[in-house]
């Protein structure tokens, strides 16, 4: 072999090489110069010997030499820390290292000379490719990662190079093995891997910088949420990601390491790349060099937009929430005032020699009471306790009776047109609520003409079929009445069209609106089998329309009943035990009941009447009692512990909440045994005569 045809030859040129190279050259000088021969001088016999001896010596002196070098050299071979072993064209092993025998779990003795299937049988095929791509290609080939078992049996990870090695001729007579376990450097890229892969597949923008600031490295995540590059932002100041209200955040931050703060989690405000301000939830903690010296920050930011949306939204929902329950406790209130007032009236109108206009201004405090009640009615609806009041209704005639009121709403710069259709637009609805409907729209239109406009209301019938015109995609076939509120406002985006709908969904600023409107009106156009259709033109304006079932006919309508007076009603002289907590309300109901010729028993509570009931329980005909009384005894209690003790005795109930809400275990009906509040004395005297006169166990809970 030509020694110095292997350097050439190695393309790796690192430190082994170079001591492969020597122990080659070593090798071979040893063995010239031990299978040598002395040459033979002419001369005299006694010259002859001196040369030749002298010849040995120097053949000996040089020899000893030579082994004493390529001692060394094995000794330094045997203790590199890579595996190396020579193999011939055929696979063979010709000289191995100390640290690939023991690797192996062999002897050097037992390994030179055998093929390297005997001891990889299962890899021998891919090896021996390798080798031959060398051997033909007289190319080294090098940074080979693979897997070999070591004498435990585990699998280790190798970093191989190979080398061609040439003869004197310059052909390829072996190669140079040279392996390298990286097994632990494998696993640290392994994990550098992971971590680098959970980095960029996060879904929270990861970001480093150093301690000036100066932004190291950008996941997508973080390019996803601020809208840079990682080619555009590497190597700019955090400050370009930070409002001006928050750039002092990077000091504070800094001067928290310095304290000993190594881990904060905070809320705060950032910017996109359009300058666009989000909030985001930031968890930045420091990174440290091998020392244990802070060189800098990483941060895990979240984008937390939708999240305190939700949050806005659930504390609106709340305050909503609270509203409807102090909505539902005024109306309740507000209805023993009502009660009062329509008791009194009532009562008034029996005093004999009321002139014109006398009865005209008890008639206008008898519409106003009636308006009051429609509106406490509106508050019960919004805080749940009150059901819908279905009655068939001419829509063109509720519309006309809210004119007034929409005027005084929408103000005088905008111009409102009624167009009314000439049929009769008869629906099954509830008045209250179709009146919300139209104010819902109105206010709506208003908003959205901030500098005036024209707002047309107008009602049409249609009807859908197979073969005429077709309804929309979300309505069906049959005959509707059709409500239509028309704006020349600033129109609806379409990106925001199909939200509008949404609870809590609005443009509008802060304060401005609760985004409840719209959706309050869907609800209600859905409880009366109807559907909402909005077209609308950025610019030019909206159009809702909004369809309800339409009746065929309508039966005609009942004269409003004139209310007669008190001493034409009918009356009687049982004994009535009356429990009502209202101060007000309590003499007035006595008094009323008084005249239609009961006797009557007032209590403020349960309790109380149940003190009388021990005593004069005997005497006591009828109860009428609130529902919703202090001191923790409800009417419907009291009721059903008298009927246990007296089965016979008549039980009127009495609630400004109407008798579904009461509960589905409360068997009671308006007009039968329960009242709602506030209610005409024409129809206390008939419901209190009707329960009297019908025989014993009807109509009672």
């Amino acid at each position: 072999m030509n020694p110095a045809a292997v350097a050439p030859a190695l393309e790796a040129g690192d430190e082994i090489s170079t001591l492969i190279e020597r122990l080659l050259a070593s090798e071979q000088r040893l063995e010239e110069l031990t299978s040598g021969e002395v040459d033979t001088v002419s001369g005299r016999d006694g010259r002859t010997f001196l040369l030749r001896r002298a010849q040995e010596q120097l053949r000996h002196s040089e020899a000893a030499k030579q082994s004493a070098i390529l001692g060394q050299l094995r000794v330094l071979f045997d203790l590199m820390p890579a595996m190396v072993w020579f193999k011939d064209t055929k696979n063979r092993i010709l000289r191995v290292n100390q640290r690939a025998a023991d690797d192996i779990g062999k002897s050097v003795q037992e390994m030179e000379g055998k093929s390297i299937a005997e001891f990889y049988p299962d890899d021998a095929a891919k090896y021996y490719a390798d080798d031959q791509e060398v051997i033909n290609s007289g190319k080294s080939k090098l940074n080979i990662i693979e897997t070999i078992r070591n004498r435990a049996g585990e699998k280790i990870w190798i970093q191989t190079d190979k080398v061609p090695l040439l003869d004197k001729q310059g052909k390829v007579a072996g190669i140079v093995v040279m392996a390298q376990d990286i097994t632990e450097r494998k696993g640290a890229d392994d994990n550098v891997q992971r971590l680098a892969a959970i980095v960029e597949s996060s879904a929270d923008a990861i970001i480093s910088k150093t301690l000036s600031g100066i932004i190291t490295s950008w996941n997508s995540a973080a390019e996803k949420m601020f809208g840079y590059t990682a080619a555009e932002i590497i190597g700019q100041p955090m400050l370009v990601l930070l409002p001006p209200d928050r750039a002092d955040e990077e000091a504070e931050i800094q001067a928290g390491f310095v304290k000993g703060e190594l881990v904060r989690h905070f809320e705060t405000v950032r910017l996109r790349k359009g300058g666009e301000r989000f909030d985001v939830s930031v968890t930045i903690s420091p990174i440290k060099d091998a020392a244990g010296n802070i060189i800098g920050a990483s941060k895990i930011v979240r984008d937390i937009t939708e999240i305190k949306k939700l949050e806005q939204q659930f504390r609106q929902a709340q305050k909503m929430e609270s509203f409807g329950q102090l909505a539902g406790g005024v109306a309740h209130d507000f209805n023993n005032i009502l009660a009062v007032i329509q008791m009194q009236l009532d009562l008034f109108k029996d005093y004999a020699r009321l002139s014109p206009e006398q009865v005209n201004c008890i008639n206008e405090i008898g519409v106003s009471t009636e308006r009051a009640v429609a509106l406490t009615r509106q508050l019960l609806l919004f805080s749940r306790k009150e059901t819908l009041q279905l009655r068939d209704l001419d829509l063109n005639q509720s519309i006309n009776g809210m004119t007034k009121m929409l005027r005084r709403i929408l103000g005088e710069d905008i111009e409102v047109q009624f167009r009314f259709s000439m049929q009769l637009m008869a629906i099954h609805a509830d008045a209250g609520m179709m009146d919300q409907v139209l104010m819902n729209l109105a206010v709506n239109s208003r908003d959205a003409m901030s500098n005036g406009g024209i707002l047309i209301i107008e009602t049409s019938s249609m009807n859908f079929g197979e073969t005429a015109s077709m309804p929309p995609a979300q309505g069906r076939s049959g005959s509707f009445v059709c409500l239509s509120v028309s704006d020349n406002g600033c129109g609806i985006p379409p990106a925001n069209l199909a939200r509008i709908f949404e609870p809590f969904f609005t443009t509008k600023a802060v304060g401005k609106g609760t985004g409840l409107g719209l959706a309050t009106l869907f609800g209600i156009v859905q409880q009366h089998k109807g559907w909402v259709n909005v077209e609308s033109e950025v610019g030019q304006g909206t159009t809702f329309r909004i369809y309800f079932p339409r009746l065929a006919k309508m039966p005609l309508a009942a004269q409003k009943p004139e209310h007669p007076k008190l001493s034409s009603l009918p009356g009687g002289n049982e004994t009535i035990l009356l429990v009502e907590d209202d101060d007000f309300l309590r003499p007035s109901l006595c008094n009323t009941l008084s005249r239609l010729g009961y006797h009557v028993i007032p209590v403020s509570n349960a309790v109380k009447a149940l003190e009388i009931w021990q005593v004069r329980h005997d005497d006591i005909q009828m109860l009428i009692t609130d529902l919703v009384m202090p001191g923790g005894m409800t009417g419907k209690y009291l009721g059903e512990l008298l009927l246990q003790q007296k089965p016979n005795l008549k039980v009127i109930y009495a609630s400004g909440y109407s008798a579904e809400i009461v509960g589905t275990d409360f068997p009671s009906k308006e007009g039968v045994n329960f009242l709602i509040k506030p209610f005409h004395t024409q129809k206390l005297a008939q419901t209190i005569r009707d329960n009297f006169d019908k025989p014993s166990g009807e109509g009672r809970i």
